[in-house]
């Protein structure tokens, strides 16, 4: 069957050798016409890699909400949780609160990093192997083939007549579709509530609306995007090929077809001729397979485009043809702009993998992911938080004293009850200190419970006596103490005075 039209892409960057081919029907056409792609299945390394990572990477996602992690009593036993009402997320032995966003900042900066790390190493390696994109679409194309065949089948069947036939073989397929989708959405539900009991409350319908309309968004969203734009996805809604483009540099391993082995081109036949003839030919027979296999249509003989994720399925594809038709694999490898110029001059190939953008990526991941973990494995389990009142700043008493007001917030990140000593530091002799509704023990010091997991306001007055020498603003210390283990948290503000 003649092979489908190559996808050129916006960016693609042809070698010399290579002739120019036409983009679009139209001459004026920024974009190239859409066309349906029928990928090939292949076997060979890449593509095992691929399956393993799928197994991988979907096995974590739906199952991981299942996972259950002992927290004790009253806590919640989902290994990984993002509690909204609770305002915590649980990942297995780490807590986080509302007031250490600043997490949430170091893993988004960990994750960029990384990205930029696996770019100046293997260009678009994330895309090919790990994307959400690719991981579906693949699961999507492999449910695909179990009902339709393999790409010929799928061609004719879409060119056949209906019948009961076709119509079966795509029943089965958008219904498998549905049932991926679906629990793709039901999956991510589960990772903001009790997975088991909210899996109970879906089936018999009690389940609040909002986690039912999330399932359906998602079920739409997958199924669209996997099911039926595919391709579309990689090359023109997803920001990250432009990014890609800007960060690239001619030492990363791209997917690249070796211009100065496979040219000229031509068939087996036709190049075995030229070879015994003494004349120049090239490895490449012409056969297209590169391009059948590849999930954008992408023809990588053009060079580097747009449309190619570096999944790497183009180098099976093609060491399986030259494996048939002995000859040297490799003709389509993961090499670098540098090697490929170098091979064009009779150069031997040289790689430099380590260099001062790779080193400065993998600098920035290990101190940002450092300071994380050293705040984890330092953080305390208790703070504190002082607002001044605002209005008025200050109050005089109708003894001649001082007083000011401020709200405390006692912050108890433990799963246990916990009694604190609440004092205060910075005043002259005689200052005292009072919680609205508790009973003072001493001048300065007051006594609190707070619940274990919990947060506590109080409302404290702090008296300075008459005549105290104090200046417009006095620098005062609130400390927080653990009756039980001793350790303290202590927040500065300051005490207002005429």
């Amino acid at each position: 069957m003649q092979a489908d039209k190559p996808l050129v892409t916006p960016g693609a960057m042809s070698s010399s050798k290579l002739a120019t081919t036409e983009v679009t029907s139209g001459s004026d056409a920024f974009y190239a016409d859409h066309r349906k792609i029928y990928s090939q299945s292949v076997h060979g390394p890449f593509r095992r890699i691929k399956w393993a990572l799928l197994v991988a990477c979907l096995g974590v996602y739906y199952l991981l909400p299942f996972v259950r992690w002992d927290r004790g009593v009253g806590q919640p036993n989902q290994a990984v949780l993002i509690d909204f009402p609770g305002r915590r997320f649980y990942f297995f032995f780490i807590e986080i609160w509302p007031q250490e966003v600043y997490y949430i900042t170091g893993l988004l900066i960990l994750a960029a990093m990384t990205l930029f790390l696996m770019n100046a190493i293997a260009g678009r390696i994330w895309c090919g192997y790990l994307c959400p994109q690719t991981v579906w679409t693949d699961l999507f194309l492999l449910v695909e083939r179990w009902t339709e065949g393999d790409r010929r089948e799928r061609m004719l069947l879409d060119k056949a007549p209906w019948s009961v036939e076709k119509l079966a073989r795509k029943a089965a397929k958008h219904t498998l579709w549905l049932l991926i989708a679906w629990w793709t959405g039901g999956a991510w539900v589960l990772y903001f509530a009790d997975a088991p009991t909210l899996v109970h409350d879906l089936f018999f319908f009690q389940a609040p609306v909002v986690a039912y309309a999330w399932i359906g968004i998602l079920t739409f969203t997958t199924y669209s995007l996997a099911g039926f734009m595919r391709e579309q996805v990689c090359i023109y809604m997803c920001p990250w090929p432009r990014i890609q483009a800007a960060l690239t540099d001619e030492w990363a391993l791209n997917v690249s077809y070796r211009v100065d082995r496979g040219e000229p081109r031509g068939s087996l036949k036709t190049t075995e001729k030229l070879k015994s003839d003494g004349q120049p030919a090239g490895d490449c027979i012409d056969c297209v397979q590169c391009v059948n296999v590849c999930p954008t249509g992408t023809d990588i003989r053009l060079g580097m485009q747009l449309s190619c994720i570096q999944c790497g399925l183009c180098i099976d594809a093609c060491d399986n043809i030259m494996e048939k038709i002995n000859r040297p694999k490799g003709l389509i490898a993961y090499d670098t702009d540098i090697n490929i110029a170098r091979r064009e001059q009779g150069k031997p190939p040289i790689w430099h993998l380590i260099r001062p953008r790779s080193v400065l990526y993998a600098g920035i991941i290990v101190i940002v992911g450092g300071i994380m973990l050293v705040s984890l494995a330092t953080r305390s389990t208790l703070g504190v938080d002082v607002l001044h009142d605002r209005n008025p700043v200050f109050v005089q008493t109708a003894t001649g004293g001082i007083r000011n007001g401020y709200t405390i917030r006692i912050i108890n990140k433990a799963t246990v009850s916990r009694g604190f000593d609440l004092s205060v530091q910075g005043l002259p002799e005689g200052a005292r200190l009072e919680i609205v509704g508790e009973a003072a023990m001493g001048k300065t010091d007051a006594h609190l419970i707070v619940d274990g997991d919990q947060t506590r306001e109080v409302r404290v007055l702090v008296f300075a006596p008459k005549d105290a020498p104090l200046p417009a603003s006095t620098d005062i210390v609130f400390t927080v103490k653990d009756l039980a283990s001793g350790t303290a948290a202590s927040h500065k503000d300051f005490f207002k005075a005429p």
